[in-house]
């Protein structure tokens, strides 16, 4: 021991420590470890070293890590070390980084919720289990519920699934998945659909118990056990469904962020639907019951759909409408109830207003009155012995009287519906065996405990005392199955706690007993609690600082409970004179109902409350007592004893599955792991304690094999010996010393913990020293290699260098010599141009400069003239510019002093005006003024007198002086005119002087910008032609790029339209495949509902003891195809049985008739719209027919002419016939003497026979001519019936049209209209007599002229006849080609058109007439051939029998034998004739008893379908279209019938597969279709069929034999089914490559007994066996190759999914197997021949997956590299691969998260479908490629082993 301790704890070595956060943390040993260390030197993973004190009494070191090998594996049992660290790390890793949910423990299985919706629960999912060992198989839910169903199929023996956990680990939905698996994987024994009414009770039950919590948002509040019936078979018949502890408390409160139930929320939601108008619900918010939690609603969640849902389920369960409205009314009330106010009256009485509306319509829901409820509400009844009182209720007793009371109802209510649940889940079908589903709540502990948690952890403390026995039991059973020596394992036994709760003076029976008691209260039951139990159990602690808790030791933890509410809760009870009045309902009878029981016995068949909810037993009561009384009085705590303890027996009675399910965090986080709560959960949920069970004493487990596998080698070649057992034996002696540590079993090594990480050690070491080594001597190899290989090419290098240096020294010395003399020749000519060109320049220079000089002297001049001119003007214009300026400022300046004066002057006088000196003056002169004034006036007069004389004189004189002004002011003005236009020209000359002045400056700027310009023009010129001149270049380069580009580009059109074209085409492809496979997938649902009709049939006929009835038949001149005939016969037996067992049908399930209308309704819209199709088909059908007809009324007088052409030729042949006969009979009376060749010798036999044909040949002559007559004569009267009815059409119309007529004026008006109708149908009908009249003259001339002709034919024919035989022919054929011209001729001058028509019509008949008449011409010759004979024969026999020399036998045998010779034997035409009552015998012989390994093999391929068609022919032969359906229809049932006998025998259903296309390829190659006669011989093409047309036969054949193939595929696949996983994956095809890994518990389970290990040469040895089979049968080549095709998809898609669903398989050497089975199989194709059949390419999805496992998974470029290469894998798989790969070595690492993580962002942008496993079940769509045989008919003999002498060859 310490030699392995020493050896364990060394540098370097991993262990676990305690840690506060992550509860264990991961460090490194620095130093080895002593035995007298007192502590540990660790490195922690972030590089901090720490001391690790040890204890220094038990020296208990750190736990030990396991090697990363084991890390992450499905078993925590297969872990080396098992301890708390390791078990929580494996999870952890599992959990988070392989994002795996699902662990195994042992038996145990641990769920881990990831929060988030994952796509492991699909139907795919469950077929890949199904069927599979529990160990074989990633964990999951699935392998949990087949192993149960396995275990009760084979060990009859009732099951059970015990799903436990926290509120929010996922219990419920755990429960649901194993009850769908259930519900898929076994079916239904009926029709009724028993596992959706079990999957539909899911709903409910959440819609009724579940609810928002704080840990969980569909938190179930209560447990259910669920027990699923099967029958013998194994099939679904009903469930049952338990119910224990209903949390009636959250009825009437919630805490913060929690819920009510669901379906309040659900009802509120959908309040505005119509049907729920009288229920006067709104949102949830205005409902005290609805709102307390202040969390109305559930992200994501829909309560309205969700209440869809839950109606729908009722009424799936047969709850109908009624009943769901009634159920909705009562919760509605309970609702209503809850917002009911009870206000105070006084301190000791309550009361309710008057008129509440709340409880108005609570009262009108449940049908009471309101004073009744009110007035119970806040009053109670107290009844003594003598008396009854009625007592006020105080405000808050009332109002827990109103909450109590909806508990009730709701309880009702819930156990109302399980009840009817488990009603519509109940069956007649007895029950054989169960699986039980136990959905229970777990280990339960929060801040305040109370009677729920109590009752929870009580029955926790029960399921893990059965948990730890079977554990323990299981422990046992393997030890002493390996005849190990058994000792006692110490496990933890909570029986003590058990009794602590439940024995006699428990504490359940103390709360009974202060329940019972007037006075009993809280205080007093803790108190006797105390008394009790404090200091006679360990367990029972009371806290120190409370007197009202007590605290338990469970096997989990301690709990502290709080003694308030344990008595009422214990109670529950509930105001009796309320429920009364809820009885007295009158109006609402389901409340009734719900509380009809309540002085029933409820308990233990009724529902057991817990906290208020009643539980379902299914057991029946005890009779002999009486339970009205007692049994009501039990109390709640009792009641929930009885149901656990019934329980507990149900459970030990059944073989129990465990899922534990873990809670990674309290925040709902996805995939988020919380270590703290998560070991919470492990101790709690007993996977500790398994481990612990198991560590005790031998948890790991080898078999002899695996170890010898895993550890070969630490062995060495001496200590292998044959036996194994021993070997292992010898080995393990040596490696561990201390023999406790491992036992030897019968079959296994048991070792003890931490041994396995020891071995794995040492292993690990040999292989690291191994490697060490080989690393060693392969480094060396290649460094001496690489010396070699450098110091060869240095050498080399240095040879070449110096030949290279020495030539380039010579090269560089010629060079030199050349450049020389070259740069001499070069400077002369550069010089030499250099002075050229400057002489050049020099020369230019002076020649543009003297011209630009003399150019400057002459603008000079020019400008020095202009100037002169220029200043002239300017000049003379400046100085009047001063004058003018003079003059205006003189005369301004006189103004400007003038009026200066006159203002000063102004002034003056104002200033005197203004002085009163002034005034005063004026005042005192004022009268003396005025008298002046008066004689100024007068004298003024006197003067103005005077004045006007003067003024008469002046105006005499102004007006002479006028007439002079004006004429001089005239002159001024013209003066002044000139003088303005002498200004005006000034002006403008100034203008045009400044215009100059501008334009001279612009023009200098002009100058200066041209120069500028063309000094600039140069210079961009210059630069512009360097830029063309680059631009050029440019431009060629990009010319030759764009040629480039464009060739490049139309080569990438090319590629592209070849590409597109190939997309389409394989699109095409891909449609036309999808099409087939839909048509094939709806054959294969078509039999499948055949096979169910046919079973259903043979029941009903079995149970009813009556025949079962006959086919119905068609009548035999109606031709159909079988698939008509074939359905009638099935609907008429369907509906025969249908009438015999109507009486058994009544009493079906419901759903079946349900089922069936739905599908009869299915059938008739079917059948409905086939006939719509008809009709359509009619429709298109007569108008065709219209067109034809019109054709035909062209064609007719032609077809008449050819009628009696034909007429009179068969009339002449058989003139001819008859005058050949006569001859033959006259010759042979004339030379028939009395010899051999009298009648009755066998010449004459000949001879006659040969005439006897040609008078039979005459008879069908004869028909035809009838024939043809009758059809004239029919054509006639179809025309003629034909114009009577378009005659009579119309009118009838219109006699239908009055009758619809109703008032005087339309019927006036349809009179009038009926008379014009009347006139217009009589021209109408006249036209048409006039048409008809001319038409039957035309006729009777044509038939005039046939009478003529036929009279001069027969003329012709008897001159022809006196004519000899070869001048007949010619004669006949002269005298048809002159008829034929002259017919032409009239044609064309008829009609060319129709001429022409005509033309080719006869040119045809040309070229019949001929070849009749060259076959005529050589059956003649034969004739006349075989007539000469016999007269030659008749004449040697007459001369023979004269002589006398032999005798009349010899005469007789002389001439048979040379008659015979031209015959030789019988002309066989390949048909078989049979009698019509040996068509039976036919089939039995041929189908139905042929055995393909008996008589079959030593046919020829394909016998049956050849000898079936020979029949058939002769049918077509004789024109039996009776005897044709019949065969076909009895074959195809035939073939049917032992498919279904015999489907399961390969070589059966291949036989016929090949038959059947054989026949199918026959109806083809001999049906007349030019497209199938291709590659027939002559000779085939003469058995063509001649009178049926089957090519709907055909049709209903290829449908036939696609259901051969189907079977056959199915056929296969359950043969190399087995084989697959064992030979592709688990099989070591190459040895040594994959080691075996430490395996759990779970890696050999008891399910399924070992039947040896399948290779890979068991699955190519298989499929040789199908290929020789196929090929021996004579199975077409082309269909071999789908068969093929479709074995190795299913084989490919088989392993594919396993390796998805089996971490064990993800490795690199796995992947080296798989990639090696594959290339055999791809040797088995090529040794076949069918490499091109599209095997190779199904295998592609395995191919990668393979190479995904061996290629390097680290950097960003293996992930490109990755996501390139899997093309054919979708990411679901790709990652599911990675997540898998488990390193099977040390040498090997896992997969990052973070490469996963970029290889899902890489491939984020495909667009495919989520799906997770290929799809198994898919068949390729089959075709048949017509193959037409090359075997002659004629030449098939029949065996006699076929006993088909009834046949006879033909």
């Amino acid at each position: 021991m310490n030699r392995e301790l020493e050896y364990m704890f060394v540098q370097s070595a991993r262990v676990w420590i305690p840690d506060a956060e992550e509860v264990w943390k991961s460090a490194e040993l620095a130093k080895d470890y002593k035995n007298d260390d007192a502590s540990l030197q660790l490195m922690l993973e972030d590089g901090t070293t720490i001391d690790h004190k040890l204890d220094p009494k038990t020296k208990n070191l750190p736990y030990l890590r396991n090697p990363d090998i084991l890390v992450g594996e499905n078993d925590l049992t297969a872990l080396s070390y098992l301890h708390e660290p390791a078990v929580l790390h494996n999870l952890k890793v599992r959990f988070i980084d392989s994002k795996l949910i699902y662990t195994y423990c042992g038996i145990v299985l641990v769920a881990i919720n990831p929060y988030e919706t994952l796509p492991i629960y699909g139907t795919d999912i469950i077929n890949a289990y199904s069927g599979q060992n529990m160990g074989d198989m990633d964990p999951h839910i699935f392998a949990v519920a087949e192993e149960a169903y396995k275990q009760m199929a084979r060990d009859e023996r009732n099951q059970s699934i015990i799903v436990s956990g926290e509120s929010g680990a996922g219990k419920t939905v755990s429960a649901k998945y194993a009850m769908r698996y259930f519900a898929t994987v076994s079916g239904s024994a009926s029709e009724a659909n028993v596992e959706e009414k079990v999957l539909a009770s899911n709903p409910i039950m959440e819609a009724i118990g579940n609810a928002k919590t704080t840990r969980n948002d569909n938190s179930s509040r209560f447990g259910k056990y669920i027990e699923i019936g099967f029958d013998n078979r194994y099939r679904i018949i009903g469930a049952n469904m338990r119910t224990y502890l209903l949390e009636k408390s959250r009825v009437v409160f919630q805490a913060d962020e929690e819920r009510n139930y669901h379906i309040f929320y659900q009802l509120c939601a959908s309040a505005n639907q119509p049907e729920f108008k009288n229920l006067r619900l709104s949102t949830a918010n205005d409902f005290l019951y609805t709102r307390q939690g202040r969390s109305p609603v559930i992200e994501g969640i829909d309560d309205a759909k969700e209440l869809r849902t839950t109606r729908h389920a009722f009424t799936l369960l047969g709850i109908n409408e009624s009943y769901q409205i009634g159920l909705f009314q009562v919760l509605a009330a309970i609702l209503h109830l809850g917002n009911v106010e009870i206000k105070d009256r006084d301190s000791d009485s309550s009361l309710i207003a008057p008129n509440n509306r709340h409880l108005t319509a609570f009262c009108e829901l449940v049908g009471v009155t309101y004073q009744d409820m009110s007035q119970w509400l806040c009053h109670r009844k107290l009844k003594t012995a003598t008396e009854t009182y009625i007592k006020p209720l105080p405000r808050l007793q009332a109002t827990n009287a109103r909450d109590a009371l909806s508990k009730h109802i709701y309880a009702k209510l819930f156990s109302w519906i399980v009840e009817h649940v488990n009603k519509a889940l109940v069956t007649n079908v007895k029950q054989h065996s169960f699986i039980g589903v136990l959905d229970i709540y777990g280990f339960e502990t929060f801040e305040i405990n109370s009677f729920e948690q109590f009752c929870i952890n009580y029955a926790n403390e029960k399921l893990q005392q059965q948990f730890n026995m079977h554990v323990f039991k299981l422990e046992q059973e393997e030890y002493m199955k390996e005849q190990i020596p058994w000792t006692l394992i110490d496990f933890y036994d909570n029986q003590p706690c058990i009794n602590l709760i439940e024995a006699k003076m428990g504490i359940l029976d103390l709360l009974d007993e202060e329940c019972k008691m007037p006075k009993g209260s809280d205080d007093s039951w803790a108190q006797k609690l105390y008394n009790t139990h404090l200091k006679t159990c360990s367990l029972f602690e009371k806290p120190r600082m409370s007197n009202r808790a007590f605290i338990i030791q469970h096997f989990a933890d301690k709990v502290e409970y709080q003694c308030e509410g344990f008595l009422e809760k214990n109670k529950d009870t509930v105001n009796e004179e309320q429920i009364h009045v809820l009885k007295a309902s009158k109006k609402f009878d389901l409340l009734v109902e719900l509380f009809q029981d309540e002085e029933k016995a409820t308990t233990p068949t009724g529902q057991v409350p817990g906290t208020g909810g009643r539980t379902r037993l299914s057991i029946k009561p005890d009779k002999g007592r009486d339970t009205s009384s007692k049994e009501h009085k039990k109390t709640v705590g009792c009641q929930f004893r009885n149901s656990l303890q019934m329980l507990m027996e149900t459970l030990n009675a059944t073989t129990p599955h465990y899922v534990r399910c873990i809670k990674p965090n309290d925040f709902k986080l996805a995939f988020s792991f919380d270590p703290k709560r998560a070991v919470q959960q492990l101790r709690a949920c007993g996977v500790l304690e398994t481990i612990r069970i198991s560590a005790a004493g031998f948890p790991s487990r080898w078999t002899y094999q695996e170890f010898f596998s895993r550890y070969r080698v630490l062995m060495k070649q001496k200590d292998v010996l044959p036996d194994r057992k021993l070997t292992c034996k010898n080995v393990l002696e040596k490696l561990v010393q201390d023999q406790d540590k491992y036992q030897f079993g019968k079959t296994k090594i048991f070792f003890r913990a931490g041994q396995v990480a020891y071995l794995e050690k040492l292993r690990a070491d040999k292989l690291r020293a191994a490697c060490i080594r080989i690393q060693k001597t392969i480094r060396c190899w290649l460094a001496r290699k690489k010396y070699l290989r450098q110091r060869s090419a240095a050498i080399t290098i240095q040879r070449f260098t110096r030949g290279y240096q020495a030539r380039c020294l010579a090269k560089f010395m010629r060079r030199t010599q050349a450049a020389t003399i070259i740069q001499k020749y070069q400077r002369m000519c550069v010089e030499r141009k250099r002075f050229r060109q400057k002489q050049a320049a020099a020369l230019a220079m002076q020649t543009i400069l003297r011209a630009y000089m003399a150019r400057q002297k002459y603008q000079a001049l020019l400008r020095e003239h202009k100037a002169v001119i220029i200043q002239k003007h300017v000049r003379g214009w400046l100085a009047r510019c001063w004058y003018k300026r003079c003059l205006e400022a003189i005369v301004y300046l006189q103004c400007c002093i003038r009026r200066m004066r006159a203002k000063r002057e102004l002034k003056k006088l104002k200033i005197e005006a203004r002085s009163v000196e002034h005034f005063k003056k004026l005042n005192k002169g004022m009268e003396n003024k005025i008298m002046q004034l008066q004689r100024k006036i007068d004298e003024q007069n006197k003067d103005n007198r005077v004045i006007s004389e003067r003024l008469v004189s002046l105006e005499s004189s102004y007006a002479s002086e006028s007439e002079r002004m004006r004429g001089e002011l005239g002159r001024l003005r013209g003066v002044e005119e000139d003088a303005k236009n002498k200004t005006n020209q000034v002006s403008s000359l100034l203008e045009e002087l400044e215009k100059l002045r501008k334009e001279l400056s612009v023009t200098q700027q002009e100058k200066k910008t041209i120069e500028d310009w063309a000094q600039k023009y140069r210079d961009e010129m210059e630069k512009m032609v360097s830029e063309l001149k680059d631009q050029n270049g440019l431009l060629k380069k990009e010319k030759d790029d764009l040629n480039r580009m464009i060739q490049e580009q139309s080569q990438q059109m090319t590629e592209k339209m070849t590409r597109a074209i190939a997309q389409e085409t394989q699109q095409l492809e891909t449609d036309l495949n999808e099409e087939r496979s839909r048509y094939q997938n709806l054959l294969t649902e078509h039999l499948r509902l055949e096979e169910k009709y046919d079973d259903l049939k043979e029941e009903l006929a079995h149970s009813t003891n009556v025949s079962k009835p006959g086919h119905r038949r068609t009548d035999s001149t109606h031709s159909s195809n079988e698939s008509e005939y074939t359905y009638n016969s099935e609907y008429a037996e369907l509906e025969d049985g249908s009438r015999v067992g109507e009486d058994v049908t009544r009493g079906m399930d419901t759903s079946l008739t349900l089922k069936l209308q739905k599908r009869v309704t299915e059938l008739e819209q079917e059948k409905q719209s086939l006939r719509n199709e008809l009709e359509n088909r009619e429709e298109q059908f007569q108008r065709a027919r219209a067109r034809d007809d019109a054709q035909f009324r062209k064609a007719r007088g032609a077809e008449l002419e050819y009628e009696s052409l034909k007429r009179q030729e068969l009339e002449s042949e058989n003139k001819k016939l008859r005058h050949d006969l006569a001859e033959m009979r006259q010759s042979l009376l004339g030379g028939a003497a009395a010899g051999a060749g009298a009648p009755g010798s066998p010449a004459y036999k000949v001879l006659l026979d040969q005439l006897n044909a040609s008078c039979e040949e005459l008879e069908v002559r004869k028909e035809e001519v009838l024939i043809l007559r009758s059809q004239l004569v029919s054509q006639k009267e179809a025309v003629h019936h034909k114009d009577e009815k378009e005659t009579m059409t119309e009118p009838s119309v219109f006699a239908q049209d009055v009758n619809k007529l109703k008032d005087a004026d339309e019927l006036k008006q349809a009179y009038v209209g009926l008379k014009d109708t009347n006139r217009l149908l009589e021209q109408q009908l006249q036209a048409q007599r006039r048409t008809y009249d001319s038409e039957v003259e035309s006729l009777r001339g044509e038939l005039q002229n046939v009478k003529e002709e036929n009279n001069r034919q027969q003329q012709l024919l008897a001159q022809n006849l006196q004519l000899p035989p070869e001048a007949r022919i010619e004669a006949s054929l002269q005298h048809e080609i002159t008829r034929l011209t002259n017919e032409n001729l009239e044609l064309m001058a008829d009609d060319p058109t129709a001429s022409r028509e005509a033309r080719v019509i006869i040119l045809r008949r040309m070229v019949d007439l001929m070849e009749q008449l060259e076959k005529q011409d050589r059956t003649i010759r034969k004739l006349k051939k075989q007539l000469k004979v016999y007269s030659k024969r008749i004449g040697e026999m007459g001369a023979g029998h004269t002589e006398g020399q032999t005798s009349p036998g010899q005469m007789v045998e002389e001439p048979i034998h040379p008659v015979n010779i031209p015959r030789r034997e019988k002309d066989f035409q390949g048909m078989l004739e049979y009698k019509k009552e040996d068509e039976m015998k036919l089939v039995k012989n041929l189908i139905l008893e042929l055995k393909p390994r008996g008589v079959a093999v030593n046919l020829i391929p394909g016998l049956p379908a050849y000898i079936l068609f020979m029949c058939l022919r002769h049918a077509d032969y004789v024109n039996d279209d009776q005897k044709v359906r019949t065969l076909l229809t009895s074959t195809i049932n035939s073939i049917k019938k032992i498919l279904k006998k015999r489907g399961d025998d390969f070589e059966t259903v291949s036989f016929w597969l090949a038959n059947t296309c054989r026949f199918l390829h026959c109806l083809k190659q001999y049906s007349g279709d030019e497209a199938f006669m291709k590659h027939n011989t002559s000779r085939q093409n003469e058995h063509c069929l001649s009178n049926f047309d089957l090519a709907e036969y055909r049709q209903v054949i290829s449908d036939l034999a696609i259901q051969i193939y189907q079977q056959l595929v199915k056929c296969m696949e359950n043969i190399l089914q087995p084989m697959i996983v064992s030979g592709m994956l688990e099989h070591e095809t190459i040895q040594g490559v994959s080691g075996v890994k430490p395996t759990g518990l779970r890696k050999r389970t008891s399910s399924i007994a070992d039947e040896g290990t399948y290779t890979l040469d068991s699955i190519l040895r298989q499929l040789s066996a199908f290929h020789s089979t196929m090929c021996q049968h004579g199975t077409d080549p082309e269909l071999i190759k789908q068969v093929v095709k479709q074995l190795f998809y299913i084989i490919g898609a088989v392993t594919l999914n396993n390796l998805l669903l089996r971490k064990d398989m993800c490795s690199w050497s796995k992947g080296m197997q798989i990639r090696y089975n594959v290339s055999q199989l791809e040797e088995w194709l090529r040794d076949k021949g069918l490499m091109n059949c599209g095997a190779k390419e199904t295998l592609e999805p395995l191919i990668q997956a393979a190479q995904l496992l061996q290629v390097k998974k680290k950097t960003d470029e293996d992930a490109e590299a990755i996501c390139s290469m899997c093309h054919a894998l979708t990411t679901a798989q790709i990652v599911k691969v990675l997540n898998l790969y488990t390193p099977v070595n040390e040498f090997e690492e896992r997969v990052s998260v973070a490469f996963i993580r970029t290889i899902q962002t890489r491939l984020r942008d495909r667009c495919e479908s989520p799906q997770l496993l290929m799809d198994t079940k898919m068949i390729y769509p089959v075709t048949f490629p017509f193959s037409p045989s090359s075997l002659a008919l004629e030449t098939i003999q029949i065996p006699t082993s076929l006993n088909l002498s009834f046949l006879t060859r033909v």
